[in-house]
This record gives C-alpha cells, structure tokens and sequence, in this order.
C-alpha cells in the first residue's frame, strides 16, 4: 500500500486540551500531595495529525472547538505543527479537556469531557479535502456517541469515495465494553477498514484472546481485509498483514509519561508504510518514535535532535 507523498494523510476527530497530573506520591481518598501538573495540547486525532507532520507526511486535520480563546490557542498550536487544518467552531460548547492521571509507571488513565469536539456533524467536515485525501484516519473516540458518531462514518464514506484508504484507533477498552462489542464491530464493519491499530487491552476485547498472535488472526476473522497493527508497549508491536505476521521488538526505555504514545506510533506507522507498503520499516519507525515520546512528558513533547535524527535515519530507510 503506497500513495503519491502530495496526498494528504486527515485525521479526523478531537482537538482537546489535556491537563496532565502526575502526583509525587500516591493520592488517597482525601488526601493532598505534590506533583507535576501541565496543560498540553492532546486530542487522539488531533495529536495523530501533529505526528503526521512532525515526522514528514503531508497532514491534515478535520475536527471542531469553542469558540473560546482555549479554541483559538489550540487550533493555533496544531496549524503551528505544519497541519493543514479544518476547524469548525461550535459557539454552544467549551473546547474540550482531558484530566490525564499518570502513574509512578508513566501509565495513564483519562476522563474526558464532552466538549465541542463531540459535536462535530457531517455538516462540518470538509468534504474536498477528503475526496483527495491519500488516507483518512479515525479514532473511535468519534464512535462512541453521536455526536460525532454520523461526521466519523460520513468521513470514511466520502474518503472511500475519492479512493483513501482508512485506519481506525479503537481508543479505549473501557468504552467499547460500555457500548458491547457486537455493536461496536457492526458501526466498524460499515468503514471499510484497511488497517485497525488497537492496543494489547483492546485487542483482548475486540478479540476474546490473550496471545497477540491469536488476537490478531481473531479480529482478521472478522474483519478479512485489514491489517491488524497490534500495539504491544514495552514488547514492541505485532502486524498481521495479509496471512504474514511478525512480531517487531522495541528498545527498553524508563517511561515517564503514556500519554500520546500510541499516536504517534499510528502517525509514524502510517507516515512511513503509506510511503513505500513496507511493514518492516513501518513497525520500527513507529516503535522507535513512540519509544521517544513515553520518555518525556506530554502527548506532543518538543521535537529535539534525537528525534530529528530518529527520523532522519529510520525515517529515510527505503
């Protein structure tokens, strides 16, 4: 799978703040401590998007804020990032905030509030830029409710329309369980997938399994024409690719922070692969990224020469 490197590769999604608290020590029930606390700019779409051009690939973004000046600053830090962005400004809500709890692991655990980027509407989605998009990539967090359920079916449609392919994030164990699976695998199983990047939790449920390879092979059974990118964390990521799977080691790092990891892992893996269709290459440079992001703190950490040479080297390989 290649494209032309002009087409631009849209997330479509969240664009939302995230308020990051790492606590010093552990938080009891009526307790006070100390910690780190930052506001960065997040949004599983949005963040894909950033990585999408941060790593070199024409990137684009279709998603919506307040009209608040939390809107204005966000919108201006992604456009910043070299996005071509697709915005739309929904004057009854606040842009949303996500509160991320960090762990003394760098595990994170999120509560999201339903701002303006859940009341996106076909309406809003910019449908030329779709049409001539290269590939087109959703979060289920744009599945769970509707709003933005409609926008993020009517996203793929018209992109499956121009001739993108598609990729989809499950986003979030919990949530698919709240909705049930069976209903979850119906609203997927209309998007045309070609590729599904779950993490190992979402997989298990998505799957019935606990060995990634048989995780893997289970979600193909259903879904015969995708490729399963199987995030894996600290033991790298396995790819079933037509009737090929291979597992894909990372480097053992001392995490600090989750938080976007499993993003920039999609973007750098999407980057890469839809440039050349090698999986190999794909698998390493995503693993190598993300690997980079859970050592610092936030879903978009700023870019430094390690990573500049991270992508200067297993970027350009092919």
């Amino acid at each position: 799978m290649s494209h032309p490197t002009n087409k631009p590769i849209i997330a479509v999604g969240d664009l939302v703040w995230d308020v990051l608290v790492k606590p010093d020590t552990v938080l009891l029930p009526g307790g006070d401590t100390t910690g780190r606390i930052a506001l960065s700019p997040g949004g599983s779409a949005a963040n894909v998007a950033a990585w999408l051009a941060r790593v070199g690939a024409p990137a684009g973004f279709a998603g919506s804020v307040g009209a608040d000046v939390l809107g204005d600053l966000i919108a201006a830090d992604l456009a910043r990032e070299g996005v071509a962005c697709h915005i739309t400004r929904i004057p009854e809500r606040d842009t949303g905030v996500v509160l991320v709890l960090i762990d003394r692991d760098g595990q994170r655990s999120m509560v999201t509030n339903q701002g303006a980027d859940f009341a996106l509407l076909p309406e809003h989605l910019p449908e030329a830029a779709l049409r001539g998009a290269a590939h087109v990539h959703l979060t289920a967090w744009s599945l769970f409710t509707d709003p933005p359920r409609a926008a993020a079916l009517r996203a793929a449609a018209i992109a499956t329309a121009g001739g993108a392919n598609i990729s989809l994030d499950p986003g979030s164990h919990q949530m698919i369980r709240q909705m049930g699976v069976e209903e979850f695998e119906r609203l997927i199983a209309g998007m045309s997938l070609d590729l599904i990047f779950p993490n190992r939790d979402e997989a298990a449920i998505l799957s019935g399994e606990r060995d990634p390879e048989r995780m893997a092979r289970a979600i193909r059974r259903r879904h015969p024409e995708v490729t399963v990118v199987l995030k894996l964390d600290r033991d790298g990521c396995y790819v079933l690719a037509g009737e090929n799977g291979r597992y894909f080691p990372t480097q053992e790092v001392a995490a600090v922070d989750a938080t976007g990891a499993g993003d920039a892992f999609n973007a750098a893996f999407l980057a890469r692969y839809l440039r050349g269709g090698d999986v190999a290459t794909a698998a390493r440079f995503a693993n190598a990224v993300a690997g980079w992001v859970i050592t610092r703190y936030g879903a978009r950490p700023p870019v430094d020469e390690t990573l500049r040479a991270l992508v200067r080297t297993i970027g350009d390989q092919g």
